[in-house]
């Protein structure tokens, strides 16, 4: 039994890592398009590795918003990862070194949510799910990325094909499975409220940051569940 569950894990763990990986053809295309080159958008896949603070990063940047703007709503969106480590604790401990380093850099919503949903009692599977997800992730995450972004570079403007939307709509795609419940509904769909009223006002990067203190308050004190569908 500790095998099948095992394979099973590792199964979902590659379901994920690659239906993940693939917003990354998206995020390399609209990284050019913002005004990165190929490297400076490799770098940024590898170093920051948290798909909604990447997507925001160049949605300011595109918008013509500072560099300040973009690393303080990059950064907001991701402090979310630190939040679960709270959680991954028990399943982790004891990580020392280079291999605690590298934990904290795949403690991402996925390997979070793959963990999390193995059964509480089956410690090696919850691991599994972290590292398997985590590493799996990272690989294709980063590998699509430069692929999105050479092509990027040859397709001259997102919007002669459609993709001046794609930003939004990749990180749509990355939230809207986790919005299992009437209130994560209820606080996702306020916020959107706030941002698109503030955005044609406000700099930009004000109106991410704005709605993301709208769902920050509104969640606090309401743990996550420990089960999120992916």
């Amino acid at each position: 039994m500790a095998r099948l569950s095992l394979d099973a894990t590792r199964q979902q763990a590659l379901s994920v890592s690659l239906a993940t990986g693939a917003y990354g053809l998206s995020f390399g295309a609209l990284s050019v398009a913002a005004g990165l080159d190929v490297w400076q958008t490799a770098a940024l896949s590898l170093l920051v590795f948290s798909g909604g603070s990447q997507f925001a990063f160049v949605g300011v940047i595109g918008a013509g918003g500072g560099a300040a703007a973009a690393v303080a709503t990059s950064t907001f969106l991701g402090l979310r990862n630190g939040f679960y480590g709270v959680g991954l604790a028990p399943v982790l401990r004891p990580l020392r070194g280079a291999r605690k380093a590298w934990g904290a850099q795949v403690t991402i919503d996925e390997s979070t949510a793959v963990a999390l949903a193995q059964p509480a009692e089956d410690l090696p599977a919850r691991r599994a799910g972290f590292w398997w997800t985590g590493v799996g992730v990272f690989v294709a995450w980063n590998a699509i990325t430069v692929l999105g972004a050479v092509l990027g570079s040859r397709i001259g403007d997102p919007a002669d094909w459609g993709l001046d939307a794609a930003a939004a709509a990749a990180f749509l795609a990355l939230v809207w499975p986790r919005l299992a419940h009437r209130r994560a509904q209820a606080v996702a769909a306020a916020s959107c409220v706030l941002a698109l009223a503030l955005t044609p006002i406000a700099p930009p990067g004000v109106p991410i940051l704005a709605a993301a203190a709208v769902a920050i308050v509104a969640g606090w004190g309401h743990p996550r569940p420990e089960e999120v569908p992916e």
